[in-house]
């Protein structure tokens, strides 16, 4: 792999807004069709420039104004916003309160810092294949209920380039949405609750609801291998003392002396799960709740969802394609039928994808000789690791086309009945 410099940066966006960026299935997505007019002339996009210098209320014509704008300007940084009532690059001459936002998909934020207070091998910014798991569980649990309990069609998961992930919902009407229903949902996925001063952060009530069944299922798959071998969670005083602290009071100086008996995490929990046990047979009281190993289980596992971005329809989100100035990484979308094999890792860079283009460019002149101006280029990220990321899009635009097709017929269907 490349290594990435970012002093080079400027010079590697040239090239990668001017040959690799995958435009066409860009204003696809984001053109849904077409049908509703100006949809995509009322987008608002933002660029962050090099020095920071921050763009808002930018938007575009067509693909090819939106094109000749990323080339001139070489953004290091696109952001999507909502459709709002005018043309956001003419907001100014609105008159005052008239300019809104009105669609949005519905997107969610998870980024692993907000998982510091359970990782112990990373912290702030940096991660490593050991913590990562809490990605794949998290795309995991809240894809699954994306898909079951609310049933959504169209959902585009991506990498954000460094360490988290995020997810566009772009079913028709989920995008019309309100605030109000979008802060429902991701209300309903939350569990994690309370900041750095509360010890902890979830409660399960007597009745467990389904959706907590469920995403116990899949953290189970994870907690063995994720959170007592590759996280140690139970490996010394200090870390366990701060499971003791999720447990009732009257637990703590037994699981104390058995932990001080056991040699590794793993014969720990096993302890922890035989004491819990016990006390719930012998004190029918609830404090010791049936759920206790579930509710640790989950502190140390569930997603952490970042509220705010799901709820506001105004918010912006880093755009898929945009390229993480700080590592050089393309924020790719996510295969979801490989999750478990997602490696943040082995995702192209900047770099690496140039370096590949120059490199099969130098070939190609080399074996057509003169001629090679004549002909019109391949696709030029095809000749890149970035072409298999382009197919999960392209395969996620398909059966958005698809679901467009089927409603306009079932319209047509009921027009004729009439």
């Amino acid at each position: 792999m490349e290594a990435f410099d970012p002093a080079e940066l400027p010079e590697l966006l040239k090239l990668y807004y001017r040959r690799l960026f995958p435009y066409g299935q860009y204003y696809r997505w984001l053109n849904y069709g077409g049908v509703v007019k100006n949809y995509f002339q009322h987008r608002e996009f933002s660029f962050t420039l090099k020095d920071d210098i921050y763009i808002r209320f930018q938007s575009f014509n067509n693909q090819s104004e939106l094109e000749k704008e990323m080339q001139k300007m070489n953004p290091y940084k696109i952001d999507i916003g909502a459709v709002y009532s005018h043309r956001p690059n003419q907001h100014n001459t609105v008159k005052l309160g008239a300019f809104q936002a009105q669609e949005k998909e519905l997107v969610f934020d998870i980024d692993m810092t907000d998982y510091d207070d359970v990782r112990r091998c990373c912290s702030s910014a940096d991660i490593c294949s050991k913590c990562w798991t809490l990605m794949t569980m998290a795309i995991r649990i809240i894809d699954r209920a994306l898909k079951e309990d609310f049933g959504f069609k169209h959902r585009l998961w991506v990498y954000s380039g460094r360490r988290g992930v995020h997810c566009w919902v772009c079913d028709e009407s989920v995008r019309k949405l309100s605030s109000a229903v979008r802060s429902g949902i991701v209300e309903y996925l939350s569990l994690v609750k309370g900041g750095q001063d509360v010890k902890k952060k979830v409660h399960l009530s007597e009745k467990i609801h389904p959706f907590v069944r469920k995403s116990m299922n899949i953290i189970k798959k994870y907690f063995e291998q994720y959170a007592l071998v590759d996280q140690d969670i139970l490996e010394n005083k200090e870390s366990w003392d701060k499971i003791l602290a999720l447990v009732p009071e009257i637990m703590r100086d037994e699981l104390q002396q058995g932990f001080q008996r056991h040699s590794n995490s793993l014969q720990r929990w096993e302890n922890l799960k035989n004491t819990i046990n016990k006390f719930q047979k012998n004190n029918k009281n609830d404090r010791c709740g049936p759920w206790l190993e579930w509710e640790i289980m989950l502190q140390y596992c569930f997603p952490r969802l970042d509220i705010n971005v799901s709820k506001g329809i105004n918010h912006l989100l880093k755009s898929p394609f945009s390229v993480h100035p700080k590592t050089g990484r393309i924020s790719v979308p996510i295969d979801l039928q490989k999750v478990d094999q997602f490696d943040p890792f082995t995702v192209p860079t900047i770099s690496s994808i140039c370096h590949e283009l120059d490199v099969s460019s130098t070939k190609e002149e080399k074996e057509k000789g003169a001629e090679s101006d004549i002909k019109p280029r391949t696709r030029d990220y095809k000749k890149t690791s970035l072409a298999p990321f382009i197919k999960v899009f392209e395969q996620f635009l398909e059966n958005l086309d698809k679901s467009r097709k089927g409603e306009l017929l079932k319209k047509s269907d009921l027009q004729k009945d009439f």
